[in-house]
């Protein structure tokens, strides 16, 4: 099928054949009949696409300190490989459409095949012939409403949403400044609540086409412009001024919310819906008290994964327009006539000629203000009857590219089940030198991540069909890099099939996925499974072993915990997330353990093979070394053959050094420790083992005394 895309480093916009995306639970598979060109937001992501990195970075600097957070995190030299991976990959453009729907997945049952739905979101609802969109973001549309009309549900959403963000009351007057797409809807809108609307805009036909829309008067943004809209506003409200301000401008100009101030009432209400520059003039806000509000794309649910992915809706008590709401909303007013698009329709052209349209916008050589990409249709029979739509592929074999080298000498081939953004930075980039292996086929769930893998890496097939990946023959192994509650799945399907399989951490997210991935192994003998823990692989671990197995008193090299470990009955996997860290502990790297429990801790020191243990704040590990030592409080004490410990929290400040007599033993009590004096019987005091580093003991056979921690002292009793 066909999709507008477009290379975010190089600013190439084109129209690529990629693999048909799958029709997923809780979602409709929709053929696409017109989709909406966003000439505002559209049009801003194609020109920014065209700068240079130094321009992107002055266009998105929130882009800019996401990547100096990672640089912190990961180094610049792994942030310039995430970032230049990001960049020079195909993006998808649109998110507004009308289409037929063509596979209801389960889940949707309230749709049906053949339903005319109008669809938003602009990572479902693209620019595409055929897309995957979640019940949430899909509504029926009324008979009577034309498929072109509906396509601009989306954007009357967002107008929508604004007007509902001012608090429109019937016989206010309303100053919209921006009269391009958003501009329009949001002044058709306000005259069907029967409130007055004047407008400002640098373009004259777009002046003149919201004055035939209802508006009473709309001008240029300069001197004279805005003294005669001071006059008009005056004398429609009795010289109070305007009761809302709609920003639906871009650029970077401050002159909107300037002349917003200028042209508001006292205690008026500035509603922001496009992306304007807010500088705001301090003096002027305040001596009228203006209500600055922002209005958040289609409206309540927008950015909820629950909402938008999962389908679970807020109540109408509550919530009562939400973006599907609103979406329904504009549709049924098209239905009624109440809101007329029609005039702002100002030409349908078919998606294979998006790149020449995407540049006569760019350069101004074709004006107007909504432009729709139209589709290929299926053909009719002669009775007049539609058939139905014509088959889309969901692999595309992108070539030989690597099956000479394959051919030439005996490789092992790969698929791979997900290519994101770990995948394509830390995983493919070293497979795709390594003359051993041969990428083979990429499953992806969305058609875009398939293409770039196939692009950068040399992939022969790209796929949104995982079952084209497990039921490959001639696959020899299967890496599984896709969301963490899907692996255990993926996993058990691909050994099912006799498949080595590489899974990234973690397994599974459940006791009852584990128990099922161990089932599938006993059952089918297929023990090829490898989980991605890459530290024990790292040349940090390697590197110091020689030296510690030979040295006589190994040391410990722990790791910070977390504060407040949840009990494990507590832990909640999320969807698409990792579960929750445990703290973790470092034991000497010469001596493996024997076994390792993670349990929380209790005040008594409980049953040794820590089957029950009471609930408390801080975490306990129990080991059992085979030999010679064992750390306590980052004390060192000789253990018995099999002998096991409690060890507590770390400290976090220094801990007090005792006297060169003293001895510590672990206490029953928290994080207390015994202290007793060597050849004294018994402890005879009890003190509290700081959380901090404890203190390097200049000599590990005799420790200095501090005058802080005599014995003698009463501040340590």
């Amino acid at each position: 099928m066909k999709q507008v895309a477009q290379n975010y480093r190089s600013g190439e916009l084109v129209v690529l054949d990629v693999p048909a995306p799958a029709c997923k639970p809780g979602g409709v598979l929709v053929r696409t009949l017109y989709s909406l060109i966003s000439t505002g937001t559209e049009l801003m992501k194609v020109t920014e696409a065209r700068l240079s990195l130094l321009g992107k970075a002055r266009a998105r600097p929130d882009q800019v300190r996401k990547a100096l957070d990672s640089m912190a995190q990961q180094g610049p030299v792994a942030t310039y490989k995430k970032a230049i991976n990001t960049l020079d990959s195909y993006t998808p453009l649109g998110y507004s459409l009308c289409g037929v729907v063509v596979e209801v997945g389960p889940g949707a049952e309230e749709f049906a095949i053949g339903d005319l739905v109008a669809a938003a979101g602009n990572e479902f609802a693209l620019h595409a012939e055929l897309n995957w969109v979640p019940t949430n973001l899909c509504v029926p549309v009324p008979e009577g409403v034309a498929p072109e009309h509906a396509a601009f549900a989306t954007v009357g959403a967002i107008a929508m949403q604004g007007v509902r963000r001012g608090e429109a009351e019937l016989g206010e007057l309303a100053c919209v400044i921006g009269l391009g797409l958003i501009g329009q809807l949001v002044v058709r809108l306000l005259v069907a609540s029967g409130v007055r609307v004047v407008g400002v805009d640098t373009v004259a036909e777009r002046c003149r086409l919201a004055e035939q829309a209802g508006a009473i008067a709309c001008v240029g943004p300069d001197a004279e412009g805005a003294a005669y809209l001071e006059e008009v506003i005056g004398a429609a409200t009795g010289g109070l001024g305007a009761d809302q301000i709609y920003l639906a401008a871009g650029g970077d100009s401050n002159g909107p919310v300037e002349l917003a101030a200028r042209l508001a009432r006292d205690r008026a209400r500035v509603v922001d819906i496009g992306k304007t520059k807010l500088d705001l003039p301090w003096n002027a806000y305040y001596e009228k008290e203006l209500d600055v509000r922002f209005s958040r794309s289609y409206g309540p649910g927008r950015y909820d994964d629950r909402y938008e992915l999962e389908g679970i809706d807020y109540p109408a008590g509550y919530v009562r327009w939400t973006e599907r709401r609103n979406l329904q909303c504009f549709v049924d007013l098209l239905a009624t006539g109440s809101v007329e698009v029609a005039s702002l329709v100002s030409g349908i052209r078919p998606v294979a000629e998006a790149t020449a349209v995407y540049g006569a916008l760019g350069d101004g050589s074709l004006r107007g203000v909504g432009f729709l990409f139209s589709y290929p249709q299926p053909k009719a029979h002669s009775n007049g009857s539609s058939v139905s739509s014509p088959p889309y592929a969901r692999t595309l074999h992108a070539g030989p590219s690597t099956t000479a080298r394959a051919a030439a000498t005996p490789t092992v081939r790969l698929g791979f089940i997900g290519a994101g953004s770990y995948a394509s930075s830390m995983l493919l980039p070293h497979l795709a030198k390594n003359p051993a292996a041969t990428l083979a086929t990429v499953a992806t769930t969305r058609s875009l991540s398939a293409v770039n893998a196939v692009r950068k890496f040399g992939f022969q097939t790209a796929t949104t069909d995982s079952a084209t990946v497990l039921a490959d023959p001639q696959i020899d192994a299967v890496f599984v890099v896709t969301r963490h509650h899907s692996h255990a799945e993926f996993v058990c399907r691909a050994l099912e099939q006799g498949k080595a399989v590489f899974v990234e951490k973690p397994l599974a997210l459940t006791r009852e996925d584990v128990d099922r991935v161990l089932e599938v192994v006993d059952r089918t003998g297929n023990d090829r499974l490898m989980v991605g823990f890459n530290r024990r692989f790292a040349p940090l671990v390697h590197r110091p072993a020689p030296t510690v197995r030979n040295a006589r008193g190994a040391g410990e090299c722990p790791l910070p915990r977390q504060r407040r470990a949840p009990r494990l009955d507590q832990l909640v996997p999320q969807r698409g997330a990792g579960g929750i860290a445990f703290p973790r502990r470092g034991w000497p790297l010469h001596r493996h353990p024997q076994r390792v429990d993670r349990a929380p801790a209790g005040r008594g020191r409980g049953p040794p093979d820590g089957e029950r243990a009471r609930p408390a704040r801080h975490p306990a590990v129990r080991r059992r070394l085979p030999g010679d030592h064992h750390l306590c409080h980052r004390r060192r004490q000789p253990v018995p053959e099999g002998d096991a410990r409690r060890v507590r929290g770390w400290p976090q400040r220094p801990a007090r050094q005792l006297h060169p007599r003293d001895r510590v033993e672990p206490s029953r009590q928290g994080h207390q420790a015994l202290v007793c004096r060597a050849g004294q019987g018994p402890a005879r005091r009890a003190c509290r083992v700081p959380r901090g580093r404890a203190a390097r003991r200049p000599d590990a056979d005799r420790p200095r005394l501090d005058r802080r921690d005599d014995p003698g002292d009463d501040r340590d009793r």
